[in-house]
């Protein structure tokens, strides 16, 4: 059947997970006065200028025919920049242009990555804005007891929610039994949609979509086909196979199976975290010492606990302290050797919050480990530190502990840099300009 990969077990649940217009989504977590207005990122772009790339538009840009990877240059033609109207002009027809700012939206994709890492045992990060989670294990393809949905869609639903909620940003989630469907899916009813794929559906699912959006089709090999009269998925997976091989090799062959929705890719990890975080949002912004200081607590026992779950040592501590409206600090201590202790991570969060962001107050607050080792050793922790005190943090006392002070973010996130693994860009997501690394 579509998507298992064991016969005699029950079909694969896959999630594709699609940042909506990510890099614009990001500017107005920054500037909440320009949502619903057309926001134009830029890459190469600087204030004022007329060079460069679009990385992304907003949707209210482009209805105004601003599309990614299109030079700024034109962008401008189309939809002129308000700093640039006149008394009479329309300000709902010029647009917000502004430079990437790959640092800031790291930050963001890592809070989405610590959700996504915690609602799935699998995870596969494409790009910055996009990732595939095998949940199999932790919903299924049964009937919710209304009947109306499945568990997975409501499971699905949870991660879309979480995400807005916590991060800020919406995302798009197509469910399907194996990965192509999936993405499929999630490109379906953008921006903020959730499209569900049972694998009894699979194959009418696909049927009239424009052949160019299975999974490895690309505008060359879409023109071939249309010259074959292969104009749909349905053309494609009616198509004689032979043929296919004929023109394509074995890769014809491949893309018969897709179009008629099987995919027996599983989703694998795209190795190791290098950093492992978790973070909590306050309902409303707080100065409350104790209120940061029980956070903290929680977050950073979830944090060592994730870490020894995982086999995982750590030579750096650090927070993360997000200032209203959208602000963001980091903090760090490097420890002169890979550490698995607990009460550590939570005394150097504790020293990190209060040294400087005792009065300030506080969006949302996170605790990370990172530097992480994977060698099996003998334990480690640094005996001296609690005879360091509070000084420990400045660099005093114990000579094996030393103060970093990170000036901007560094976000490594929970995982490797991603393999793209030959995915074809989606249509309405965010152009690949750049990859999380």
């Amino acid at each position: 059947m579509p998507g298992t990969t064991d016969d005699d077990g029950p079909d694969s649940i896959v999630l594709h997970v699609d940042m909506d217009c990510f890099y614009a989504a990001c500017e107005r977590l920054r500037e909440p006065e320009l949502e619903g207005k057309p926001v134009v990122v830029g890459m190469g772009y600087e204030p004022g200028e007329g060079h460069g790339a679009v990385a992304t538009a907003s949707y209210e840009a482009r209805e105004f025919g601003v599309e990614s990877a299109q030079p700024i240059s034109t962008a401008l033609e189309r939809l002129p920049r308000i700093e640039s109207l006149g008394p009479d002009d329309d300000p709902a027809a010029a647009g917000h242009y502004r430079t990437v700012d790959l640092e800031f939206y790291k930050e963001v994709a890592a809070d989405v990555k610590a959700i996504l890492h915690d609602c799935a045992d699998v995870v596969r990060e494409v790009s910055i804005d996009e990732a595939y989670l095998d949940v199999t294990d932790r919903t299924a393809w049964d009937l919710a007891a209304a009947g109306d949905r499945t568990l997975a869609e409501g499971f699905a639903r949870h991660v879309k929610q979480r995400i807005a909620r916590e991060v800020g940003v919406a995302a798009s989630i197509g469910v399907a039994p194996n990965m192509s469907t999936a993405k499929i899916a999630s490109d379906f009813d953008k921006p903020d949609g959730l499209v569900v794929v049972r694998p009894g559906e699979v194959r009418s699912f696909l049927a009239p979509i424009p052949v160019e959006e299975v999974h490895g089709v690309g505008p060359v090999t879409a023109r071939k086909l249309g010259s074959l009269g292969i104009e749909t998925a349905g053309d494609l997976a009616d198509a004689d196979a032979a043929v296919l091989e004929a023109e394509f090799g074995s890769r014809g062959r491949e893309l018969h199976e897709r179009a008629r929705g099987y995919d027996d890719r599983t989703v694998t990890p795209t190795g190791r975290p290098k950093s492992l975080s978790r973070e909590s949002a306050f309902t409303d912004p707080t100065d409350d010492i104790e209120d940061k200081r029980e956070v903290v607590r929680a977050l950073a026992a979830d944090v060592a606990d994730r870490a020894r779950s995982r086999g995982a040592m750590y030579r750096t501590i650090g927070i993360k302290v997000v200032v209203p409206p959208f602000d963001i600090n980091t903090r760090a201590t490097s420890l002169s050797g890979p550490v698995d202790d607990p009460g550590l991570v939570e005394s150097v969060a504790l020293d990190l919050l209060d040294a400087e962001f005792e009065e300030t107050t506080v969006r949302k607050l996170g605790v990370r480990v990172s530097k992480l080792s994977f060698a099996d050793a003998d334990q480690s922790s640094l005996d001296g530190w609690e005879s360091t005190g509070s000084g420990g943090v400045d660099g005093e006392g114990d000579d094996r502990v030393s103060d970093e002070t990170e000036a901007s973010a560094a976000a490594d996130g929970d995982d490797e840099p991603p393999d793209t693994g030959g995915e074809t860009p989606s249509r309405g997501g965010q152009s690949s300009l750049v990859e999380f690394d």
